[in-house]
């Protein structure tokens, strides 16, 4: 019975991953595709000033709107049988969402008075619609319904393409285009997320809760040094390059990243669902199976992805990057995969500090993490340059991963596979070894052990995706 339990879980799991990836993946793909229109038909200043804005948007919202999306979803989880306890925390949500929004509206209009910006107020208008929007995704997933998330999603991601192409190539209206967009594009998501899951009838005065309100914030308002201390570690660097660098080699570390961006964007998609399974089976008898079979299973996969594409690129980046002035890239991108893999292995062993409602235990490794960066970043640059940066994040993300590995002991007892750890390491070893040797003999060698490798670890989630398609052929042929 225990078994078949498990198994349903790791399906549901599968299943709702699925779900919240149509949504994300489709979107990601046509954006990075539109890539080369948006360069060719902007300049290189509207489109840094749609980048500095964006990153400006995901500063404000966790200061001003205290992280109450995420402690939404989190404690609409503990009530999806209870009507009552859907409407006290959705109507007290959107009452405290509404106060955040004019406590911020007046700290716009005081501060925008002494900035003088074209677009300063697109920082005002494209924060209060990504709130709701994020807001209204949340809810939603908080309810259950991944697929309304899934397809909430998609009509930002989707609409914002479609409206930047229109604005931007007959229209020609450059960075206003873009941000435009952007407004719309999280406008529609509000309308649909609100008008599909009815909210109007979970929003009542009587139902508003000082007591809900009070708890929310005593687990959102922690969460807040955690997104900040992930900004800092996200843009720290970029900043550190640009100031003691150049610009130019910003530019170089940026493209670097895109390749672990990738790898922990797909990431991020299975993360959505799998905190939402483990706040749900956190006080199952056998949750320290339960949490070591899906984190050895995920780390399995994405060692593999990353290693993978550590092995390929010595063929595919020339192909993926043509200019001369980021040929440098190529050195950096082993570390920052690597990177990867420990910020992968940190969020996995979040989930359980959300399960548990331990948000102040997120908040303080995410700090230290933070401040690990910024100093061996400074005390690096001025000796091996852009190395400093890439090295940096890596230290700061294993320091993490291996801190709350032995913290959450305390909670859940995981077990990392001990095999899976010395035939990881060895593997990274001997393809980062081929990689910087960069012999196409040896670098073909290594891509051949990768996928051994690959195959031999991620044999039984091979087997599960054969067995899908199989079955889809067969009700085909039946048909």
């Amino acid at each position: 019975g225990e078994i078949v339990y498990m198994k349903e879980r790791e399906k549901s799991l599968v299943k709702n991953t699925i779900m919240v990836a149509i949504g994300k993946i489709c979107t990601q793909f046509i954006s990075f595709f539109l890539l080369p229109l948006y360069t060719a038909l902007l300049s290189a200043e509207d489109y840094g000033i749609v980048d500095l804005l964006n990153t400006y948007i995901s500063l404000l919202i966790p200061i001003f709107f205290l992280q109450t999306d995420q402690a939404v979803f989190r404690f609409l989880i503990d009530v999806r049988e209870d009507e009552n306890g859907k409407k006290k925390i959705i109507t007290t949500t959107i009452a405290n969402t509404i106060i955040q929004i004019f406590v911020y509206l007046i700290c716009f209009i005081f501060i925008s008075t002494f900035v003088k910006n074209e677009y300063k107020y697109f920082l005002m208008t494209n924060v209060i619609a990504s709130m709701f929007s994020n807001l209204m995704l949340q809810i939603s997933r908080g309810l259950g319904d991944n697929k309304s998330f899934s397809i909430g999603s998609f009509i930002t991601g989707a609409s914002n393409i479609v409206l930047n192409v229109i604005f931007i190539v007959p229209l020609k209206m450059g960075a206003y285009g873009m941000l435009i967009s952007n407004l719309l594009a999280n406008i529609l998501c509000v309308f649909y997320i609100f008008i599909k899951k009815k909210l109007y009838k979970y929003i009542s005065i009587k139902e508003y809760s000082k007591e809900t309100r009070k708890k929310m914030y005593k687990y959102s308002i922690p969460l807040i040094p955690n997104q900040l201390s992930w900004w800092i570690v996200s843009t720290s660097d970029r900043l550190i390059i640009s100031y003691l660098l150049s610009v130019a080699q910003n530019g170089v570390y940026a493209v670097a990243n895109k390749f672990s961006s990738m790898c922990i964007t797909v990431f991020n998609i299975f993360n959505l669902t799998w905190t939402e399974s483990a706040s749900m089976h956190i006080k199952d008898k056998d949750s320290s199976e339960f949490f070591s079979g899906i984190i050895n299973k995920s780390l399995k996969l994405f060692i593999s992805l990353s290693l993978g594409v550590i092995a390929c690129m010595p063929f595919v980046f020339k192909i993926f990057i043509t200019g001369e002035e980021y040929e440098s890239a190529y050195f950096q991108i082993p570390i920052l995969m690597l990177s990867a893999i420990f910020s992968i292995t940190v969020s996995l062993f979040g989930s359980i500090y959300v399960a548990l409602k331990k948000s102040n235990e997120i908040a303080k490794t995410s700090i230290i993490a933070g401040i690990i960066n910024i100093i061996v970043h400074l005390m690096l640059i001025k000796f091996i340059g852009l190395y400093a940066a890439s090295i940096s994040t890596l230290i700061a993300y294993l320091a993490m991963s291996v801190y709350r590995y032995f913290d959450v002991q305390k909670y859940v007892k995981i077990k990392i596979e001990k095999k899976l750890i010395y035939s990881s390491l060895i593997c990274a070893i001997l393809i980062i070894v081929t990689y910087y040797i960069n012999n196409k003999a040896l670098c073909i060698l290594g891509l051949i052990i990768i996928i051994i490798f690959s195959v031999k670890n991620n044999f039984y989630l091979l087997k599960e995706v054969l067995n899908k398609c199989m079955s889809i052929i067969n009700k085909q042929r039946i048909k």
